[in-house]
């Protein structure tokens, strides 16, 4: 069930990344970086943390991610790191997008970060 959650927020983010556009190169940012802008998300869905910051790495995220090879690279980021996260709560991970009024795809626990564009 965790690992669901997990994935989930991951792919919150994938969405997030997908929306956003534009053509710069994909290594303008590390993984190291993804996973310390999104971390707020993954405490906000832990129950431990406000949506605001959360809203603003979501939004900082998509702004620097501006290519498909960059959000491909930030999705993967954010899988590996939502496997080492738990007690992360499904529902409320699925509302981040909503919450932080930022239109994207459908969120799918079979989204395939490959397929991001």
């Amino acid at each position: 069930m965790a690992r669901a959650q997990l994935v989930a927020v991951a792919l919150a983010c994938a969405a997030l990344l997908a929306a956003a556009g534009s053509s710069e190169a994909a290594a303008s940012f590390t993984c190291a970086q993804v996973v310390s802008v999104m971390s707020p998300c993954f405490t906000y869905a832990r129950g431990d943390g406000p949506i605001g910051q959360c809203c603003y790495g979501v939004r900082s995220l998509a702004s620097a991610a501006r290519t498909p090879a960059a959000r491909r690279f930030a999705c993967g980021c954010l899988k590996s790191a939502a496997a080492s996260v738990t007690g992360l709560n499904l529902a409320t991970a699925a509302k981040i997008p909503a919450r932080c009024a930022v239109n994207v795809p459908p969120i799918s626990p079979s989204v395939d970060c490959s397929r991001v564009s």
